[in-house]
């Protein structure tokens, strides 16, 4: 093994996945402020620029990986993150904090979620997600949009809408500093990208490492760190009540957003080994559903089921 060639895509790895989260970050403070400044209504820049936010690692990475012939990275990239999403960032907040979930999110938000998981796995039975797949599963996500705006109308009248971090940081800048942000963030995004997906290829190759693993576990993890952080930070400052409605959002726009965008670009191989993971990653939702559907709360009981889900899933990773 050449050690200093593992070495530098290592480096590759941490530093694309670092210029993610910042782009990221910077993308979605700029957009939400210059959207305010606007007129545009705060809760929706918050149901689509800050939710969309945290899906442009995924977005950005599985496009990326889709044009240079690592398709099986975009797959993994999404699944990977989803499962992730909801063991590890879900598990590990809980075990910090309760957390309490709304009966939107458990009753229409999770099944919603386990559905459109199913619907990938379908669409993959014949070996690719097409074109023809990317505008079903983006004809879902409009809608999940829409279903979005109808309920958070409501919520805002009745007073229970909350205003975002990044929607308060970008009300406080100049709008010329705004669009300086987009602009790097974007850059940052797409150049970050390139990087960790030339990280994770060579780590793959010298490793002797499938596209499929690396996505599913390393990619995975780097493009869930604004999940991991955004959860986590607001746990630690008691403020985790919608971490799970964040999450699992997350995870819709993971599938329908990322994923069809990368199809609507170049058709996406799905192997045969993702079916198998697909269907973890709806096991994953259904504890979720059961640890939370009684109480409306995730403790830390159902957090220590979560993670050890996730320990369960990875050792089947490295024995298989």
């Amino acid at each position: 093994m050449d050690f200093l060639s593992l070495l530098k895509f290592i480096l590759f790895l941490v530093v694309g996945f670092a210029l993610l989260v910042k782009g990221a970050d910077w993308f979605v403070e700029g957009a939400a402020g210059v959207a305010v400044k606007l007129g545009i209504p705060e809760i929706i820049v918050g149901l689509t620029i800050v939710a969309m936010g945290t899906s442009a690692p995924e977005a950005a990475v599985s496009i990326t990986s889709a044009f240079k012939g690592s398709a099986d990275i975009t797959i993994g990239n999404v699944v990977g993150s989803n499962i992730m999403n909801v063991a590890i960032i879900l598990g590990l907040t809980a075990v910090i904090t309760t957390i309490a979930v709304l009966k939107t999110t458990i009753f229409i938000d999770i099944p919603f979620t386990l559905a459109v998981t199913l619907v990938l796995l379908v669409l993959g039975l014949d070996g690719q997600v097409s074109r023809v797949d990317g505008v079903i599963l983006w004809v879902l996500f409009i809608g999940y949009l829409a279903y979005l705006f109808i309920w958070t109308k409501k919520n805002k009248d009745n007073g229970e809408a909350e205003e975002s971090d990044e929607i308060e940081a970008g009300k406080k800048l100049p709008i010329w500093k705004l669009f300086c942000l987009i602009v790097i963030g974007i850059v940052l995004i797409v150049f970050g990208s390139n990087v960790a997906v030339d990280g994770a290829k060579g780590i793959a190759k010298i490793c002797g490492m499938s596209d499929r693993l690396i996505g599913l576990t390393i990619v995975a993890l780097g493009t869930s760190l604004p999940e991991l952080v955004t959860s986590v930070t607001a746990a630690k400052r008691g403020n985790a009540d919608l971490a799970v409605g964040n999450i699992v959002g997350s995870n819709i726009f993971n599938i329908l957003f990322v994923v069809g965008t990368s199809a609507l670009i170049i058709p996406v191989t799905f192997q045969a080994a993702f079916i198998v993971d697909s269907i973890i990653a709806t096991v994953v939702m259904v504890i979720l559903f059961l640890c939370v559907v009684r109480k409306k709360e995730l403790n830390r009981l159902g957090g220590f089921v979560l993670l050890i889900s996730y320990l369960a899933y990875f050792i089947y990773l490295l024995v298989k």
